[in-house]
């Protein structure tokens, strides 16, 4: 593992200090100075200390289950003061990853994690882990409209949409589910095929369901969620795999 993530994992720092840290001298590895923040370390095997304070054992794994609410931002500090989710983290976490980044005016699901090989096969397409979204719009789409979005649409700046799945979900509201995340896709897709929206929440994240959670409270996955959620990042067909 590399020195600056090890850091990064045990002490519960940015990146970027620990990279500061090691280039100002101040982390050892079996007492001895490295300023090098890329250099492979065996924790298992060597002593690695910060300020002259080993750094304790790897953290249990932690999944926990967030409702963000509108109004947030999905980043663990903010220069211009505005909230974030750390706020929402219970005190004493380690540092988490974000998976599945959430707009500033966007709810709902969010899964924090220390998981970071779990984290990246459930953020990465290749997995096509989907996300569920539900769209409360001015008025419902025509049946036009639904196919495009179905068949997948030009997002502008080169980028296409997949093809989606659409369902009915009440009066002004449909559910989009997609594998994909590129940035502000679900408001890019609608505003592609003419659709104005007013809200957005979404509600699943593979297995995962939003439920009742309420806004601004996080709670951890149970034992059969993390098996579903596993199993779904392994891609399709592969949730059976070993």
């Amino acid at each position: 593992m590399r020195l600056n993530k090890l850091l990064a994992e045990r002490a519960g720092l940015a990146r970027r200090k620990c990279d500061a840290a090691i280039l100002a001298g101040e982390v050892t590895i079996d007492g001895e100075v490295v300023i090098t923040p890329g250099v492979d370390v065996d924790p298992s095997e060597h002593a690695v200390a910060l300020r002259g304070i080993v750094l304790a054992g790897a953290p249990s794994q932690i999944h926990l289950m967030l409702h963000k609410p509108v109004g947030v931002l999905v980043t663990w500090s903010d220069p211009r003061g505005r909230p974030t989710v750390a706020s929402y983290v219970p005190k004493g976490m380690p540092r988490l990853f974000a998976v599945g980044r959430l707009d500033y005016d966007t709810s709902g699901l969010l899964v924090l994690t220390n998981d970071g090989p779990l984290a990246h096969r459930l953020a990465h397409p290749r997995y096509e882990v989907t996300k569920r979204y539900r769209i409360t719009l001015e008025r419902l789409p025509s049946a036009v409209q639904t196919r495009w979005l179905e068949e997948g649409v030009d997002l502008g700046e080169g980028e296409f949409s997949s093809p989606a799945r659409v369902y009915p979900a009440g009066a002004r509201a449909i559910d989009l589910v997609i594998a994909e995340g590129k940035k502000r896709q679900v408001r890019r897709m609608c505003k592609a095929v003419g659709l104005w929206l007013t809200a957005l929440q979404r509600v699943a994240f593979g297995p995962l369901t939003l439920g009742d959670l309420p806004p601004g409270k996080t709670r951890p996955l149970t034992a059969q969620e993390l098996q579903a959620l596993r199993a779904a990042s392994r891609g399709p067909g592969r949730g059976d795999a070993g």
